[in-house]
This record gives C-alpha cells, structure tokens and sequence, in this order.
C-alpha cells in the first residue's frame, strides 16, 4: 500500500476528479488525503464521502488588484508552509494537483521534498498553474490531442478527466421519478457549473412560461447564492400541470443528468466529462470570461465529436427556440447520445490509476537503492 496527497479545491471541476482519483487508489488499497480549499462549495461536496480524508489547506485564488495580488501571495507562501509539513510528517508516495490554486503549493512542496508529482489538465486550453508548474512535475496528464511544446515528451500523459463513481449513465424514467419530476414529460437541465451562472439562471426563469406551454418540465441548479431556490408550478397548452424546480446545488449528478433529455450549461471541462460519462446531449453556452477562453475550446471539441450544441452567451435571447427544437427532434437526440457513448471509450482513471502506480514503485525502488548503497 502507498500513500497519496491530492489538491483539487477552488471548484468542483478541479475537485470532482480529486475525488474520482482518491476513489480509484483508495479501492487498489491506497491511503489518499485530499486537500482542499476553505470555500463552500469545496464543503458541501466533499461531505458527500466520509470515506475520504480531506484535509482543509490556506490558499486564495489569484487577483491582480494590488492589496488582493498581495494577500494571494502571503496566502500560497502560507499553503507552501502548509504542505511541506505535511509531506515530511506523511511521506507519501506521490503528489497530484489537478490545478487551480490548491495545486502550486503542493507540487512545490513535492519537488522540494524529493516526493514524484504529477499533474492533470482537464481543459483543451492548459490553465496557468499547469503552464507554470510543468517543470517541476514528473508527470503531466493531459487532454487527448492537447500539447505543452515545452515539456518533454517524456513527461505527458494523454488522458480524459476521470469520473466519479456515482456518475453513470441510469433509467430515465426511475431517475425524473427519484428527483420530484414527471416521467411523461420532457425534461431540460440547466447547470452554470459549480459557481453557477446568472445569466444563464436568469434565462431559465424567462423562459419557463415559454418551456412549459410546450410541455418541459426545467431544472436549475443556480450555485450557491445565486438566485432563490423553489418550485414552479405551471400549465402546458392543454392545461395539464407542469412542475419546473431552481436548486442551488446538487449532489445527486448521476440521477439529474440521465433524467434529463437536454441539458444547457457551462462548457467546463468536469461538466463535459459527465455529460459524456452519462450520455446526455448539451447545448453549450461558453463563459466569455473563461480564462484563455478556455471553456469555447473545450465546447467546439465537444461539438465536433458531436455531443451537442454550442451557442454563443449574445444569443441568450434568442436560444429557447433552438433548445425547443433541438429537445423535440429525436433523431437528432439518438444520433447525439450514440456519439457521446462513443466519446466515453477511454477509461481515463485507470490508465492513471496504472501510471501513478508505477511511479510510485520506481521511486520507491530508487529510494531503496539510495539506501543500500549508503
């Protein structure tokens, strides 16, 4: 058995796939601690498995205004202090950040240490920490088709984003029934991702008198303290009821996204995954602010592969007819989900699951060695 440290807090697509990974080495009889960020969304989704160990680290996320730029900096240094104890009190076998800055810190304190490190990128566009950390990891996953020119070839790894374990691909009529909606009736599911999206929170609820005159039930899940949360109790156009609901948060993914028919969402590289993993069409509204434009490369990836849709956030406005369109055509919607089911060929938490293994045993063989020659 050995020993793994894991960062992925600041979002739940940096966290979900720390957890998918801790279950994963957890199961092959590994140890993991997770380390995670001090924000409420980091709480509520890692009190979902009291089997894990996370630990809370210090750390905020990066900001260019002065006196916030200077309060990111002490806050690392504090979380490089942090893990560097935490590493020399544990000894583990390895490190993996999957980004974000929960991860600087830790893949410092495993180049320092002396402990193999490695790091996972789950958008098409490599983010910052994963640009900066690269020289300092012994080994990189990223997504298929993706490079970094500047780290050795040696290094990478080609992968996707690996996926929890309750997030697979279940009845639809069994899984609107256990959520609360009407296995008759169509069902569209809008997410903005872990933080939530206002906007398109706000277009949800415009449009749900025009969603349930046509017989879609509409879920929303707002992120935390973005919008109230309720149902909303309506009619068709032939008068039978129809019950849309706004939730500010969901730890039920697997269930929500093989109830729905439709989904419209953020375009972040763990939403993407789980679409995938659950075979559920999208149509995708980029976030335009998205660091590097990130989430527009990891939607138009997604629209090639034929997954879904994208639509540009300028044409909010004009959108519900194109969703209605598309939740209504069938054909379409088979075609869709077949091409998913073919996206999800790879299993990309073994084939790390393998590789962090080896690296494991090939420290730890030059450790011993180290020791026998001493």
């Amino acid at each position: 058995m050995s020993r793994f440290i894991i960062s992925g807090g600041g979002t739940g697509g940096h966290l979900s796939p720390a957890i998918a990974l801790a279950e994963g080495l957890k199961a092959r009889g590994h140890e993991t601690i997770v380390l995670i960020s001090r924000k409420k969304v980091d709480a509520r989704l890692s009190e979902k498995y009291p089997q894990l160990r996370f630990e809370r680290m210090p750390g905020r996320g990066l900001a260019w205004q002065p006196v916030a730029f200077a309060r990111f900096v002490w806050s690392q240094l504090h979380a490089l202090c942090f893990c560097l104890r935490l590493l020399r009190r544990l000894r583990p076998a390895g490190v993996i950040g999957f980004g974000g800055f929960t991860s600087a810190p830790l893949v410092l304190a495993g180049w320092l240490s002396g402990v193999p490190a490695a790091l996972h990128e789950s958008n098409r566009v490599p983010g910052r920490a994963i640009r900066k950390l690269g020289r300092f990891a012994d080994r990189i996953y990223l997504p298929p088709g993706v490079r970094l020119p500047q780290m050795p070839s040696g290094v990478t790894r080609h992968v996707g984003q690996p996926v929890r374990r309750e997030i697979v691909r279940q009845p639809q009529a069994a899984s609107r029934a256990a959520l609360g909606f009407d296995p008759r009736q169509k069902l569209l599911v809008v997410l903005g991702g872990s933080q939530g999206a206002s906007s398109l929170n706000d277009w949800a609820r415009q449009r749900l008198e025009f969603f349930a005159a046509a017989g879609v039930q509409v879920c929303c899940i707002t992120g935390l303290g973005k919008g109230r949360a309720g149902v909303v109790e309506g009619k068709t156009a032939t008068g039978v009821p129809i019950r849309s609901r706004f939730d500010a948060f969901s730890d039920q993914m697997g269930e929500l996204l093989s109830a729905a028919d439709l989904v419209v969402s953020r375009a972040g590289a763990g939403t993407l995954a789980e679409l995938i993993r659950c075979e559920t069409p999208a149509i995708l509204v980029p976030y335009p602010q998205a660091a590097d434009d990130h989430q527009r490369a990891n939607a138009d990836y997604f629209e090639r592969e034929g997954g879904g849709l994208v639509i540009e956030q300028s044409r909010l406005e004009t959108m519900h007819t194109a969703v209605l369109e598309v939740i209504s055509n069938e054909r379409l919607m088979r075609k869709w989900r077949g091409n998913l089911q073919r996206m999800d060929r790879a299993d990309a938490l073994e084939l790390m699951l393998t590789d962090l293994e080896a690296i494991a045993r090939d420290a730890g063989a030059g450790r011993r060695g180290q020791a026998l020659a001493a």
